[in-house]
Parts: C-alpha cells; sequence; structure tokens
C-alpha cells in the first residue's frame, strides 16, 4: 500500500483523501485492475497534476476522486463525506454543491448562452451565486463581452472558460480538471492554466488536475505520477524539464 501523499506544510487542512483506493474491470483472470490500492490527501489551497503513461489510471483516478466512478474498495473522502459510503442521490447533490469539473469537451448546453451556461449548476441546486463573485470570476476569465453568445459562436478557448467559470461559481470544495488544454491551442491553454493558477492563488481554491502536457503540469505545486494503478512518484514545484524528464523516464 502506497505512503499517504501529504498537502505542502501551510497549505491547510485535507479537503480531499483517497484511501487504499482501489477499481477493477470485469471478473476473474480477464480482470482489469486500474487502481491498485492508491493513497493520496490533497490540502485546501493546493494545485495538484496527475500524470502518468497511457492506461496508467490516471483518469480512472480522477473519476474516483470526484466521485464520476464507483470504486471496488477504499474510501473517498470529501472534506469529512466518505462518497463511497453516498446513496446515488445523495452523492449527485454533494457533487453539484461540493465539487466542481471541467473536462476536455467543455460539455456545454448549446442551446444556452455562456451566461446561462455559468449560472446552471447553481441555479439546478436551488441557489445563486451572489453578483459580486459571479463578475469577479467572468471579469477574471475575460467572459464579459461574450456573456451573451452560445457555444457555437465562442472560440475553444473561450468555450473552456466557460467551463471553468462554471466550475467555480459555485465555490466548491475541489476544482477537477480532465486535461483541460487538450482541445486547446497554445496560447488558450496558457490563459486557461493561468486562471486556475491564480484560483488557487488568490481565493485558495483546491485544484486536481489531470495532463499529459509537462508544461501544464509545471503549473502545479506538486506533480503525482501514476504507473499501472499505483502511485510512484511525486515532485514538489515541478519545473517542465523536471516533468518531462521524469515521464521518459517512466515511458522508457
Amino acid at each position: 500500500m502506497e505512503t499517504l501523499s501529504e498537502p505542502r506544510a501551510g497549505l491547510g487542512e485535507h479537503v480531499a483523501v483517497a484511501h487504499d483506493l482501489a477499481k477493477s474491470y470485469g471478473r476473474g483472470e480477464g480482470a482489469v485492475h486500474a487502481l491498485r490500492g492508491v493513497n493520496a490527501a490533497f490540502g485546501r489551497g493546493q494545485f495538484t497534476a496527475i500524470m502518468g503513461p497511457s492506461g496508467s489510471g490516471k483518469s480512472t483516478f480522477l473519476h474516483c476522486l470526484a466521485g464520476l466512478d464507483a470504486v471496488t474498495s477504499g474510501s473517498v473522502l470529501i472534506g469529512d463525506v466518505d462518497i463511497t459510503r453516498l446513496s446515488r442521490s445523495a452523492l449527485t447533490r454533494l457533487r453539484r454543491d461540493r465539487l466542481g469539473f471541467v473536462f476536455q469537451s467543455f460539455n456545454l448546453l448549446p442551446m444556452l448562452t455562456a451566461e446561462e451556461n455559468i449560472r446552471l449548476t447553481g441555479r439546478l441546486g436551488g441557489r445563486d451565486a451572489d453578483r459580486q463573485w459571479f463578475d469577479s470570476i467572468v471579469d477574471a476569465l475575460g467572459l464579459r463581452g461574450r456573456l451573451r453568445h452560445r457555444p457555437a459562436e465562442l472560440s475553444g478557448g473561450q468555450q473552456q472558460r466557460v467551463a471553468v467559470a462554471r466550475a467555480l461559481l459555485t465555490r466548491p470544495q475541489v476544482l477537477f480538471a480532465d486535461e483541460p488544454t487538450g482541445n486547446l491551442d497554445s496560447r488558450a491553454g496558457a490563459e486557461v492554466l493561468g486562471f486556475l493558477r491564480g484560483a488557487v492563488d488568490s481565493y485558495r481554491q483546491t485544484v486536481v488536475m489531470v495532463t499529459h502536457d509537462p508544461a501544464a503540469a509545471a503549473r502545479a505545486d506538486r506533480v503525482l505520477f501514476l504507473a499501472d494503478g499505483r502511485i510512484v512518484g511525486e515532485l514538489a514545484d515541478p519545473t517542465a524539464d523536471l516533468v518531462h524528464d521524469r515521464m521518459r523516464t517512466m515511458e522508457g
């Protein structure tokens, strides 16, 4: 069993913890073990990147942490709540109220404007963000002039910024991002990563991001490396070169 990966000193309490997390698909000799006893902790105001070769289990790990995929064994705590023990309806409410999601494919509703997409999650929960917080996020992401546009009228970078705004509007305990720059050009990707970094630094937002890009991982406070469903290394204060060298070693 891997040792518990701790938040950096001074970052405060854990807001998400995985304990002995396992995930398998299928049974018997043909079973695929995507996660094999993973332990990790994520502190408030910490930006963690998760990396690994294809098939390492990094996206499965993120989805289990976020309650999007059921675990085979082990536990996931969001705050003091073990989400692996929740009913389906309770888990849906927790994801809506306490977690944020940003995915590679944007996941915007095409018939809604940018503003309506941003406000959607809160309104589904019967509440709306205060105007000051909404304005702060919209202005920080440079979306003020695009609020009445529908997704088809926005660039890929603008669509992803709308998705980031939607994820942050409910002030989630953790924001999960799965390859958030995968469909973006380098300039748009840098803008999205810059805002995620700013959300950590300015709002003490906790961000957990899966990426294959060493330059993206270098924006994080630390990088966790997965291989064959296990955490096999960790890098604090990463640089793109250090991350690239570690990944080259793993893939070699």
